[in-house]
């Protein structure tokens, strides 16, 4: 098994030192789509609602 601090977290590939943490810019490429697509997401709490924001719905 490789050890996880190399290995691109996409294809589990040696990672390249130009484009650490991936393997490649296809794998980089990869990852930013998930995040555009909201495969991936950061936990955070609700946002709390403002007076402001009700004015404007």
């Amino acid at each position: 098994m490789l050890d996880p601090k190399t290995a691109c977290p996409i294809c589990r590939k040696p990672a390249e030192p130009r484009f650490r943490p991936f393997c490649s810019v296809r794998c980089a490429d990869i990852d930013l789509g998930r995040w555009f697509t909201e495969s991936y997401a950061v936990p955070a709490p609700p946002p709390e609602s403002d007076a402001d924001d009700d004015l404007m719905a």
